[in-house]
């Protein structure tokens, strides 16, 4: 679809936006329940200007916002606000109060509105599986981070600042950068593989755990602790990215530390062995 869009704004030599909605529609109406956001905004938007697009239009979502009918979302928002000449979706696209509007509402207000609309099939895999986010979602949490990567289109990557920890890796010989996830990221506890990416942009393999840490802590609190190869440094307060390549193993409970610090050795070695050795793209 987004390249589709793409192609379509080329071909009118006029820019390419992408739309979306923040918060999350699901966050506003069911906020005890938060949505595990694939890709958070800060990064989406980075990667669709990697992409081609001129810029990422972030529309607040709010119950005002919801009650809109389907006709006044494409006079003011697509007409009066966007001038949108071209507007690319999915075919199961849905808006205005109450879901209102749809593709045949689409098109028709675009035949009297003077803009055209496309509209883009379920994109599926090898095995005719469509892909969606919520398929994505699943594979994340059963650890298949490669199978997921190859729906995504990139490795799937989280971000957030360095946090001080108990410095007890550093002790063990693997100090660890601490990144605190949101709540609801349903990554499956356990040693990954990954790519860390400094605020300067350097780029550096590494191993991490995400879990609860049942060896050492029981304060219940999960963390994702990366240990960088070859890396010495502070990295506390600066704002980082991990991307996963492949998931190891499970997290486990061991007798003390002292098979701790076997297991991590033999992560170590396995994570090392995971990456190309001339790629440096996440």
């Amino acid at each position: 679809m987004l390249n589709r869009a793409l192609e379509e704004a080329q071909a009118r030599g006029v820019p390419a936006l992408v739309l979306t909605f923040e918060p999350h529609p699901r966050s506003v109406f069911r906020p005890d329940q938060p949505v595990f956001r694939l890709t958070p905004a800060p990064l989406k938007a980075r990667i669709l200007e990697g992409m081609g697009f001129s810029a990422v239009i972030e529309y607040p979502f709010d119950r005002t916002f919801s009650q809109l009918s389907a006709s006044d979302f494409i006079r003011s928002v697509l007409m009066d606000w966007l001038h949108a000449s071209h507007v690319v979706t999915g075919f199961d696209f849905h808006f205005g109060k109450g879901r209102e509007g749809g593709p045949a509402f689409l098109m028709a207000a675009g035949g009297e509105n003077g803009f055209g609309v496309t509209l883009v099939d379920a994109f599926r895999d090898e095995n005719a599986s469509v892909i969606s986010s919520s398929h994505i979602r699943g594979l994340l949490g059963e650890g298949d981070v490669s199978q997921a990567a190859g729906m995504l289109g990139y490795r799937y990557t989280v971000e957030a600042e360095v946090i001080g920890g108990k410095k007890l890796g550093r002790t063990l010989g693997y100090p660890t950068a601490n990144m605190q996830l949101p709540p609801e990221v349903e990554l499956r506890n356990g040693i990954y593989a990954v790519r860390f990416r400094r605020a300067d942009g350097s780029l550096h393999d590494g191993v991490a755990s995400f879990g609860k840490r049942p060896t050492v802590d029981s304060d219940g609190i999960a963390l994702l602790e990366t240990f960088v190869f070859d890396f010495s440094g502070d990295l506390y307060g600066e704002v980082c990215s991990v991307s996963f390549f492949g998931h190891l193993r499970d997290e486990l409970k061991f007798d003390g530390l002292d098979p701790l610090v076997v297991q991590m050795k033999q992560d170590d070695a396995e994570a090392r062995d995971c990456y190309p050795a001339s790629s440096r793209s996440v």
